[in-house]
């Protein structure tokens, strides 16, 4: 982990599955990752109606991203999470599944997981919004 990077738990909120309701960061660069899509090299959906398959190629993709810019997933400081669902179990499967990703430092920060109604392309299931402060 960074040493720009606090994340912080008060002892007067609940406790989490592993994020931290506050993440602070010394000043520095910061990237914004643009929502991270189940897509392969060609741009096409991967694994449709599969969820686990598109959280393991949205985790590789989101990988991807952060080594772009010299980062991985510890220096992320802020996750929002998009499903395509309703059911909390299925959305409690989602979170289990990107915390043993190779991506998985990245849900110790400050993260939202959200169900929703529909994303973007056709048979996306899953979307990955990341923010990273980078390394100095």
């Amino acid at each position: 982990m960074s040493n720009n990077i606090e994340r912080i738990n008060p002892d007067q909120l609940h406790s989490t599955p592993g994020y931290h309701h506050i993440t602070v960061v010394q000043a520095g660069r910061t990237a914004y990752l643009s929502g991270q899509c189940p897509l392969d090299t060609t741009g096409e959906v991967v694994a449709k109606g599969d969820l686990d398959g598109q959280i393991d190629q949205v985790a590789a993709n989101a990988l991807t991203a952060l080594n772009a810019v010299a980062a991985g997933p510890e220096h992320v400081v802020r996750s929002v999470i998009y499903v395509v669902s309703q059911d909390e179990e299925v959305l409690a499967k989602a979170w289990d599944r990107l915390n043993d990703s190779v991506i998985a430092p990245a849900f110790s920060t400050a993260s939202t997981l959200l169900g929703v109604a529909q994303l973007g392309y056709p048979g996306q299931l899953i979307e990955v919004d990341l923010t990273a402060a980078l390394p100095e």
